[in-house]
C-alpha cells in the first residue's frame, strides 16, 4: 500500500532594510507642519510623500512605510494563523524569516514608528478619504473606507499585545524554523569563500541567538543554487533547502555533501504567483488602484469591492489549490509550494484568508500538510543530484540572469568588485562588512531588472558602495542602524 502524498508549504519572509532611525517626527514634516500651521496628524495624512526619515531609506513607499505596510496586511494577520495552529504552526507549514527582516523587527524604536504609522498616520488618512468620498456621496466608498479604518486599528492592537511576547519578533519567532542568509545575498553570485561563509554565518547565528534553536532549514535567497555552494552549506550546518531544477522531481535531492535539497513545484505554484493565478480574480480587491491616501476600495475588475463575494471566491481557489495538489501527489510524492509571505495580506489582500482555507480544506479533503524537516526527509527517500545540474534559481528563466545580466549586470559587477576591496583586507571593520552585505542584497538587482520602483533600487546600491568606500577609508567605525547587529 503507497503512502499518502503531502503538501508542505513554505513561507519565505522578507523585507530588505529600510529601517530608518533619527530623529521623530521626521524634519520634512516639522517644516510642513510650520508653513501650513498644521497638526502632525494631518501634515501626515495629507502629504504621504513626508512620511519618511530624511535620515532614512527612501521615500513613500519604499521607506520603513514599507515594512510597516507589510506587518500591518501581512504579517500579523498571518501570525493570529499561525497562533492557532500552534507552535512551529503546528507542524502544519514552514516559516522562514530572513535575518535582515528580523534585525528591523528588533529595533523598538522601528517598531514604535510603526505603532505611531497604525495609531496616528492612517486613522488620520483614512478620515481624510471618508470626507473626500462622503462630500460624493459615494456610500460603497465610505463603507470600505471604514472596513479598512478597522482592519489598521485591529492591525495596532495586536502589534501593541505582541509587547507580551518579546514583540512581533518573538512571536513570529515561535514559528520560524528556517533562517537564509544575513541580507538575501544570491549565494552563488558571491564571488568569495569568505563572502559567502558571512552570508551564512551571520544568517544561521543571528537565528540561534534570537530563538535559541535551529534545525538545519536554510532558505537560499531566490532559491539561487549552484553545486559549487554543497560545501559551504554542509559545513554550516544546513540540512535542508528549497531549489528549483529542471526537470522536474518532486522528491527530494542530496548533494554529495548530505544536504537535502527540496525541489520546489513549479505547477502548483504558478496557481497562485502566475500571471493568471489566483490573486488575479477580478473580484478580489485590487493594489494598484488607490485613493488620494494611499487607501484601496475597488476591486480588480474596477468595480466597488464586495467582501462577501471576495469570501467566496477564496472558499473556491481554496478548493481548487488543494484537489490540484491531491492529484499531484497522488503517487504519495511531496509537492513543495513556496511562497513570499508578503503575497499574503500585502499584495493580495485576501492572501491570508485563502491560507487559512487551504489548511481547512486540506483537513477535509484529506491531504496531508507537512513542515520540511528531518521527518519529512525520512518519508521522501532523497535521490542523487544529478551531475548536470547548472546553476538555478526562481527568477527569469529560472536561472540567474535577474541578478546577473543586462539591465542589471553593473550592479552584478559592483558588488563582486566590493567583495574583492573587502577582503583584500585581512581584518575588514565591521562598518565595511556591513555596508557589503547590505550592498548584496538581491532585492535592488531584482527591482531594477523588473522596473517596478523607479530610481530607488540604483541609489541604494550606490548608497551603500559609496559608505563602503568610507568605510574602507576611515578609523570610524559607526554601526549601520539595526542591521547584523550580532556581527563583531
Amino acid at each position: 500500500m503507497s503512502r499518502p502524498g503531502e503538501l508542505a508549504i513554505v513561507l519565505h519572509t522578507h523585507m530588505p532594510y529600510v529601517e530608518g532611525g533619527g530623529e521623530w517626527p521626521p524634519r520634512s514634516v516639522k517644516a510642513y507642519m510650520d508653513e501650513h500651521g498644521v497638526d502632525f496628524k494631518t501634515a501626515i495624512a495629507a502629504q504621504p510623500s513626508f512620511f519618511r526619515n530624511t535620515e532614512g531609506f527612501g521615500t513613500w513607499p519604499f521607506g520603513e512605510e514599507w515594512l510597516w505596510e507589510a506587518i500591518a496586511t501581512s504579517y500579523l494577520p498571518l501570525l493570529g494563523l499561525l497562533d492557532e495552529l500552534g507552535p512551529r504552526a503546528g507542524g502544519k507549514l514552514t516559516l522562514s524569516l530572513t535575518p535582515v527582516l528580523c534585525d528591523q523587527l528588533e529595533s523598538d524604536e522601528a517598531l514604535a514608528r510603526c505603532q505611531e504609522f497604525l495609531e496616528g498616520v492612517r486613522p488620520a488618512s483614512h478620515q481624510l478619504d471618508l470626507d473626500l468620498y462622503g462630500e460624493q456621496g459615494n456610500l460603497a466608498a465610505v463603507a470600505e473606507l471604514e472596513r479598512s479604518a478597522e482592519r489598521y486599528a485591529q492591525a495596532a492592537d495586536a502589534l501593541a499585545r505582541t509587547q507580551e511576547r518579546g514583540g512581533l519578533l518573538g512571536a513570529l519567532g515561535a514559528h520560524a524554523a528556517w533562517t537564509s542568509s544575513a541580507t538575501h545575498a544570491v549565494l552563488p553570485l558571491l564571488a568569495l569563500d569568505p563572502s559567502i561563509e558571512l552570508q551564512l554565518s551571520i544568517g544561521i547565528d543571528s537565528h540561534r541567538h534570537r530563538f535559541g534553536e535551529w534545525g538545519g532549514g536554510f532558505w537560499l535567497p531566490e532559491c539561487g543554487y549552484a553545486g559549487w555552494l554543497d560545501g559551504p552549506l554542509a559545513d554550516a550546518g544546513v540540512r535542508q533547502a528549497c531549489v528549483e531544477l529542471a526537470p522536474e522531481h518532486r522528491g527530494p535531492y542530496v548533494s554529495e555533501t548530505g544536504v537535502r535539497l527540496w525541489p520546489i513545484d513549479r505547477q502548483v505554484i504558478d496557481l497562485v504567483w502566475g500571471a493568471n493565478g489566483y490573486p488575479s480574480s477580478d473580484g478580489y480587491r485590487a493594489y494598484d488602484r488607490m485613493t488620494p491616501r494611499h487607501h484601496r476600495l475597488w476591486a480588480i475588475d474596477g468595480s466597488d469591492y464586495r467582501p462577501g463575494e471576495a469570501a467566496e471566491l477564496v472558499k473556491t481557489h481554496a478548493a481548487g489549490f488543494v484537489e490540484a495538489v491531491r492529484q499531484r501527489v497522488s503517487d504519495g510524492s511531496l509537492c513543495v509550494c513556496a511562497l513570499d509571505t508578503e503575497l499574503l495580506g500585502h499584495w493580495w489582500y485576501e492572501g491570508v484568508d485563502w491560507l487559512a482555507a487551504v489548511i481547512d480544506e486540506a483537513d477535509r479533503q484529506g491531504l496531508a500538510l507537512t513542515a520540511l524537516d528531518d521527518d519529512a526527509a525520512e518519508r521522501h527517500p532523497a535521490v542523487p543530484l544529478p551531475e548536470q545540474a547548472s546553476a538555478s534559481s526562481w527568477g527569469t528563466g529560472r536561472d540567474l540572469r535577474t541578478w546577473s545580466e543586462p539591465p542589471v549586470s553593473d550592479l552584478a559587477w559592483q558588488a563582486r568588485a566590493a567583495e574583492l576591496r573587502v577582503f583584500a583586507d585581512p581584518r575588514p571593520s565591521p562598518r565595511a562588512l556591513r555596508e557589503l552585505m547590505a550592498l548584496q542584497a538581491s532585492d535592488w538587482a531584482f527591482l531594477a531588472f523588473r522596473d517596478w520602483s523607479g530610481d530607488y533600487p540604483r541609489e541604494r546600491a550606490a548608497q551603500h558602495a559609496h559608505a563602503l568606500a568610507a568605510a574602507l577609508t576611515s578609523a570610524a567605525d559607526p554601526a549601520l542602524r539595526n542591521l547584523a547587529p550580532y556581527l563583531v
